[in-house]
């Protein structure tokens, strides 16, 4: 068995049977935050927008399609993106030109057009440090910037935590607890799934409650099995094909900035995490590569765009099995899911308490990453420049909650906060003087 930093890099050696629930694990990590994007979509479309099977058929697929671009090296699961949520909203309430006319469905296509021109500027950015080297670009994005970008990937989703686990106080704490006693104390096999098992045993502890009369804070019911009960056994997903026209993409396209900008991040925190430099190998530009096809993929055939996902980065650091093989088993999960409506509504059935107890982890996590990256490059925080740069991506990932909205030909567009904080982080270091960073040479000093 191969290990390093007390990892299993290898999860063959554990069997099949083990191997099967830890793909289990990686799906479960993924599915809540995967299927709430369309969820949020069709708000904005008044029920005629992405379809959850179409979702998690492309985040799979995608997935997939990823690993092969990267040479199966990263252990990466590429989810539903959250970035694009202003983009279509803003489409969805246009109504000029063509649009004027048109009805919350027919424009969704035009808005997955403009996914699709986003994902192709992953490629163009792909092409730029293939030619150039990944040296050149990984000196505007040392330690000092890319540390506290990841710190604000965890920070920035702690809200939502809470915002979950205050469905349910007792249910997030089952969760939360049986993960902590799992990751502590669990014995062999046990000790790492934990993220499975607190949602089991919180799950059981849900339909106990729910049997009992028992409700949420609010009053509303603990599970809700409707949609699973009105769901087919068997169902091909929605595909359509996506169309263009440049208003859409206008909206679209420049929120691939900031969509690069985190999947930088999600790589160097898995690197970290796994103790592995995926960015020099496979490379960065395989990467972006496998991330913006993916997304291209995904809205041509009318899924969301898809991102590298940090709930699957932090299953990574708690579970210490980094073998990129059980990822890829949690993307077969979601395409057989994706023809099984039936299935995927029950598991979508998971009570956002149960979802939101185990995020207190798992995107603590994350940000754990990022602080343990600043400090085993040794970034002087003594140095000026160094922590002026640290000092504004924290405000600027931790402040801007909402984003930036300007507007472009008519088009409102908006940065998230970690496109922003990472933008600021970037400009910071290429302007202020004594940027001394060497990428795989010298530590921050």
């Amino acid at each position: 068995m191969k290990f390093r930093a007390v990892g299993i890099y290898d999860a063959r050696t554990l069997g099949i049977p083990q191997m099967l629930i830890l793909g289990l694990q990686h799906m479960f990590a993924m599915f809540g935050a995967t299927i709430l994007v369309p969820i949020l979509v069709n708000s904005y479309f008044h029920g005629e927008g992405l379809s959850i099977q179409v979702t998690l058929f492309c985040a799979g697929f995608g997935t997939l399609l990823f690993h092969l671009l990267t040479k199966m090296k990263v252990p990466a699961f590429l989810g539903s993106s959250f970035a694009f949520l202003g983009g279509f909203s803003t489409v969805a309430e246009l109504d000029t030109g063509i649009f004027a006319s048109m009805s919350y469905g027919e424009k969704l296509p035009y808005a997955c057009g403009g996914v699709v021109v986003a994902g192709a500027l992953y490629l163009v950015l792909a092409m730029i440090i293939k030619v150039i080297g990944v040296k050149r670009v990984m000196r505007y994005l040392p330690p000092v910037v890319t540390g506290p970008i990841v710190i604000c990937i965890g920070l920035s989703l702690a809200p939502s935590a809470i915002s979950n686990a205050s469905q349910n106080w007792p249910l997030a704490l089952i969760a939360l607890g049986t993960v902590i006693v799992f990751n502590i104390w669990g014995m062999g096999m046990f000790r790492i799934i934990p993220i499975l098992m607190g949602i089991i045993i919180s799950y059981t502890a849900a339909l106990i409650m729910h049997a009992a009369g028992m409700t949420n804070g609010d009053g509303s019911t603990i599970l809700n099995f409707a949609g699973a009960a009105g769901a087919p056994l068997i169902g091909v997903p929605d595909f359509f094909v996506c169309r263009f026209n440049i208003t859409a993409i206008l909206a679209m396209a420049p929120i691939a900035i900031a969509s690069m900008m985190e999947h930088i991040g999600d790589m160097s925190a898995i690197s970290a995490t796994v103790e592995d430099n995926f960015i020099e190998d496979p490379g960065l530009h395989r990467s972006l590569l496998g991330d913006g096809l993916a997304t291209m993929l995904s809205a041509f055939i009318g899924g969301p765009a898809n991102t590298t996902y940090g709930e699957n980065t932090s299953v990574l650091a708690l579970s210490r099995v980094y073998d990129p093989r059980v990822i890829r088993l949690a993307a077969i999960y979601a395409i057989v899911l994706s023809f099984i409506p039936k299935m995927a509504e029950l598991i979508g059935s998971l009570p956002s308490a149960i979802i939101g107890g185990i995020s207190f982890i798992l995107y603590g996590m994350i940000s754990a990453v990022g602080i343990r990256n600043v400090v085993e490059n040794k970034v002087d925080l003594t140095i000026p420049r160094n922590l002026i740069i640290v000092a504004v991506i924290l405000v600027c990932g931790l402040g801007f909650s909402g984003g930036l909205t300007f507007t472009v030909a008519g088009t409102s567009i908006t940065l998230t906060s970690l496109a922003l904080a990472a933008i600021m982080g970037i400009l910071l270091n290429a302007i202020l003087p004594g940027n001394m960073y060497v990428w795989g040479e010298t530590p921050e000093e």
